[in-house]
């Protein structure tokens, strides 16, 4: 298209100039005509052009308007190609751009297909697993196709990674009638979580419930009120009544939080000011805790909603809710109903295990707090886990309270402090002391801390 208009360019130039020749022969044959019959001497003034401009311009001047108006109209013409060439330069950029995508994003479909094709499933359609797991389990296609949230055109049920190794109490734990009521075996249950079969695959079944179920107290008062005992299936504990719970701090026997359902001894006073709970300065008061982020002069803290992990019978969850702080309390039911009687007092349970990732998002509590809990019996490389965890669910200011981790004393400098201090926090508080319950000759240590992290 150029190649044409610059062809007719150069033809209208050329007839532009032939049209120049013949008019300045014209004159030229005229004056000489003249000159000849005037009888006067013959003298010719020849203009005289310095450069290659100024016969430009002459010739300009001379050429018939038409010739003038043809050029500029071709001027203008070639700005237009121009421009249109600047466009068909950008559409094929993006051209170019979108085909690309369109081969990364066929080529990323082929791999997850081929990948999909290798896999079979989420859990291969294996007649060793038990049927109901598989249809719990196995992926589930989309109703209405590809959704670009999941990126995908499927669905995968999360269960535990470890869940099908261990067949037996698989098969035990999906054993049921379709529709029906469920199976009690709470321990089965609890023992595959703990084992790493966690999340638990769902199951198509009715939970059991305890005939003549009482409605629970109303707030405030189910605080600090024992719930009635069929809020309760007691088949998993040794206690079949919350009368023997509360009373099993008398027994010689081990228990996990062995006095937690006594709200009438300990628990009353926990966490009220320092040396409530029976130490000395190990011991933090929530309102010593809730002091460090005053805003301005309101009185009033910063801290509105947080996590309790492995928070026993709840105290901690019902001592910040006088305050109007929101806590979420995990706990395990290690030989008692620590989740029935949580929410029976009025706060929030949530049934996951300190090796299960916290189901919040990142930035988000205003604080974390664990007693007893987080210490030296978790494998060291899980605790360092648990805490960059921690870190990445509290938001920029928020507090990771540290109750009473116990060690051993060699074990405190040479791993846990330099692991606690490798995590990113600000130290606000931090307290170390003996641990003397079980004897002086273990060389076991707490340590109790406030750390924030940073802004």
């Amino acid at each position: 298209m150029a190649s044409d208009d610059m062809a007719k360019y150069n033809r209208s130039s050329w007839s532009c100039m032939s049209m120049l020749v013949v008019v300045l022969l014209v004159l030229g044959t005229n004056l000489l005509t003249v000159s000849l019959l005037s009888g006067g001497p013959l003298r010719w003034s020849i203009p005289t052009f310095d450069s290659a401009t100024d016969l430009t311009t002459t010739t300009q001047k001379l050429l018939p308007s038409s010739c003038n108006k043809l050029s500029s109209e071709l001027s203008e013409a070639k700005q237009e190609i121009q421009l249109l060439r600047s466009q068909l330069q950008a559409s094929k950029s993006l051209s170019e751009e979108l085909l690309s995508r369109l081969s990364s994003l066929l080529d990323h479909n082929n791999s997850n297909s081929n990948n999909n094709k290798k896999k079979k499933d989420h859990f291969p359609k294996d007649p060793d697993l038990p049927q109901e797991f598989r249809e719990s389990a196995s992926a589930k296609p989309l109703p209405l196709g590809f959704n670009p949230n999941f990126g995908s055109d499927k669905i995968y049920p999360p269960v535990g990674a470890a869940c099908s190794l261990f067949m037996d109490e698989l098969f035990q734990y999906m054993q049921y009638s379709v529709g029906g009521d469920c199976p009690d075996d709470e321990l089965l249950a609890q023992r595959l979580m703990l084992k790493g079969c966690e999340p638990l695959p769902r199951r198509r079944c009715r939970s059991q419930a305890q005939r003549n179920y009482v409605e629970p107290a109303s707030l405030p008062e189910s605080l600090w009120s024992i719930p009635h005992d069929t809020s309760v299936v007691w088949t998993a504990y040794s206690c079949k009544n919350y009368t023997c719970l509360v009373n099993r701090k008398y027994q010689k026997a081990f228990d996990d939080c062995k006095d937690c359902f006594d709200l009438e001894g300990r628990e009353r006073i926990r966490w009220e000011g320092p040396g409530s709970g029976g130490g000395e300065s190990l011991d933090y008061s929530i309102d010593e805790v809730l002091a460090f982020k005053r805003v301005g002069n309101t009185g009033k803290s910063s801290i509105r909603i947080g996590l309790d992990i492995g928070g026993g019978s709840g105290t901690f969850a019902v001592r910040m809710r006088e305050r109007d702080v929101t806590i979420v309390t995990t706990s395990m039911n290690f030989n008692a109903p620590f989740n029935n009687f949580i929410a029976s007092r009025g706060v929030i349970p949530l049934y996951i295990s300190v090796s299960q990732r916290l189901p919040f998002f990142d930035n988000t509590l205003d604080i974390v707090h664990s007693m007893h809990v987080l210490s030296n019996w978790i494998p060291t490389t899980l605790l360092h886990f648990i805490f960059f965890d921690i870190h990445r669910i509290l938001r920029p200011g928020g507090l990771f309270w540290l109750d009473h981790f116990f060690c051993i004393e060699d074990q405190m400098n040479q791993v846990y402090i330099p692991m606690i201090e490798g995590i990113g926090f600000k130290k606000l508080k931090w307290t170390i002391g003996r641990k003397l319950d079980r004897g002086v000759e273990l060389h076991e240590m707490y340590i109790s801390a406030l750390l924030e992290k940073p802004l």
